[in-house]
């Protein structure tokens, strides 16, 4: 194995191969969570198994995210950023190649778990290492960069996992799962510095680990960052699950017309993304996040308004939720960088348990769309708005310095 790179001091020049490498592992997330949702009926079919019953794979999927990034943050304080990356992405891609191995669903539901566990390593600790690695602007400017990948990814995934229904069976995507993680192993080998050297690694037991996660969650900066996180998280999720049965069920748009907004949307997205250093710079932090989180709640009122007096045009529908949609791409990198800033001592632990109830609340979007249902966009423009007014709200509790 080469010499491990040197840890880099806060906000030095990094290499500009540095914030790809880490959206490269961000992407593996969002990317395993969307892109095996286009083969549910295949699935199902394959295995003779009852329509909906590929839902529980995605639920133990959550729920080995949900267990494997508060582990994987305590790994990272202790033992450093590489090593419990590389054997997260080992993990993850044992998992993967039993799920494309499975013969029932429930074997396929018991490896996705496996794979969610070792995959949140990918999640938690690219965060880590922007917090090891830099502070304040600099920090915003990288965390975009991840957010971007972690915002694009899951708007995306679908259209992929679709394009790949169209050449092979669905457990092609999962071997592409595999595949990626061998090639992110390899990348974190080959290149990524180890950034928490052994005197900053905390040894903590299991006591003093819950105590740690407790003391975290009494800081007001955390707690109001990290709601601010999870809600502009739960209104993409919403958007990403509701946005089919909106386009193609209430405005019947086929799948080649439904794949071109979907993409617009995106490129929203990811353009908005980009905005956020410049923008920050100009206008600092607080004021950047209350004028985007009260331009989100305009958007979704509006959207909300359209959804309920009856769809009317297309782009009346279209206009509000692309809007919303790319701010999220603004709120969420300031969101994360302010919920790590004063924990740079455990930036893994805090990294961890803020991913783990960002995906737990986002989560819910789905069960919460099915649940109210009722053929129009009205669920989803509600389920936006509530977002977006929580938005509003821990903004405000955000503290002043």
């Amino acid at each position: 194995m080469p010499p491990l790179p040197p840890s880099p001091p806060p906000d030095r020049a990094l290499p500009g191969w540095l914030p790809l490498l880490l959206g490269f592992l961000t992407a593996i997330g969002p990317l395993s969570t969307d892109m095996y949702l286009p083969s549910f009926p295949a699935i199902e079919a394959g295995f003779g198994a009852a329509a909906g019953s590929a839902e529980i794979t995605l639920a133990s999927w959550f729920l080995g995210l949900a267990v494997g990034q508060m582990a994987q943050g305590t790994l990272a304080d202790r033992y450093g950023r590489r090593r419990p990356l590389m054997a997260g992405l080992a993990v993850f891609m044992a998992g993967t190649v039993g799920c494309a191995l499975a013969n029932d669903i429930t074997t396929l539901a018991l490896f996705r778990a496996v794979a969610a566990f070792g995959g949140s390593a990918s999640m938690v600790l690219p965060r880590a290492v922007v917090r090891d690695i830099a502070e304040g602007h600099a920090a915003a400017r990288l965390m975009s960069r991840l957010v971007l990948v972690m915002g694009a990814a899951p708007i995306l995934a679908p259209s992929l996992g679709g394009l790949m229904l169209q050449f092979g069976s669905w457990r092609l995507i999962f071997w592409f799962g595999a595949a990626y993680a061998l090639l992110s192993m390899t990348l974190v080998w080959r290149l990524l510095p180890e950034t928490l050297p052994p005197e900053r690694r905390l040894q903590l037991g299991f006591t003093a680990q819950l105590l740690r996660f407790a003391q975290i969650l009494r800081e007001r900066s955390f707690l109001s960052h990290t709601a601010l996180g999870c809600a502009s998280t739960f209104l993409l999720f919403t958007y990403v699950g509701g946005s089919p049965g909106v386009f193609v069920g209430v405005f019947g748009l086929d799948p080649g017309r439904f794949a071109i907004l979907f993409g617009a949307i995106a490129a929203g997205f990811i353009l908005a993304s980009q905005f956020n250093p410049p923008l920050l710079m100009r206008f600092g932090a607080r004021r950047l996040v209350r004028w985007t989180t009260l331009a989100m709640l305009a958007s979704t009122l509006t959207l909300a308004v359209v959804a309920f007096r009856g769809p009317g045009a297309l782009w009346q529908v279209l206009v509000p939720l692309a809007i919303a949609n790319s701010l999220c791409a603004i709120i969420m990198p300031n969101a994360t960088v302010g919920a790590l800033a004063r924990h740079s001592a455990h930036a893994g632990s805090a990294s961890a348990l803020q991913g783990t109830l960002q995906f737990g609340v986002a989560g819910c979007s789905g069960a919460l769309l099915g649940w109210l249902a009722d053929g129009s966009a009205r669920p989803m423009a509600m389920l936006m708005l509530g977002a977006a007014i929580a938005c509003v709200v821990a903004q405000a509790f955000r503290p002043r310095t």
